[in-house]
């Protein structure tokens, strides 16, 4: 549904903007998709596609998460999962969309923040029928759709 995708575009966003703050050499970071493990490809798959041409933070953070995909608890695992196939999913006109919300709501004040949350969680846990009333009522908050994963 639209809610799991937009929250799905901010995490990413966010792990994106992240790792792009982060200084960090290229050296060692253009690796192919051939040469990752096969630990790492059955990980990452959902990106397979995209590999090749991601910046090398891009591969950076990735490889991180599926270095560290192992240790993670099932639940974290399922989660980076469905993040990465809804981000795979998404076009580039939609990922610089996820990136741009994802930078508008993090120049937000600290109570205006808690205040999306919020109306974030009463939106999840509303029917079906309250959800489409509240994107038509703030489209700019919770989107036009409800869109299933």
């Amino acid at each position: 549904m639209a809610v799991r995708k937009l929250a799905a575009i901010i995490i990413f966003a966010l792990i994106s903007l992240l790792a792009a703050n982060l200084a960090i050499a290229e050296d060692g970071l253009d690796q192919p998709w051939a040469s990752l493990n096969d630990d790492q490809r059955k990980v990452l798959a959902p990106l397979a596609n995209d590999w090749d041409a991601l910046r090398p933070w891009q591969r950076e953070r990735m490889l991180e998460i599926a270095n560290d995909y192992p240790k993670m608890p099932a639940d974290r695992q399922e989660r980076v999962q469905q993040r990465l196939n809804s981000w795979s999913r998404m076009t580039p006109f939609e990922r610089e969309n996820a990136r741009k919300r994802f930078q508008q709501f993090k120049s937000l004040p600290p109570e205006k923040k808690e205040e999306l949350r919020k109306q974030w969680h009463e939106y999840r846990q509303a029917s079906p029928e309250k959800r489409q009333e509240l994107r038509t009522q703030h489209p700019e908050i919770f989107g036009t759709e409800d869109v299933e994963r």
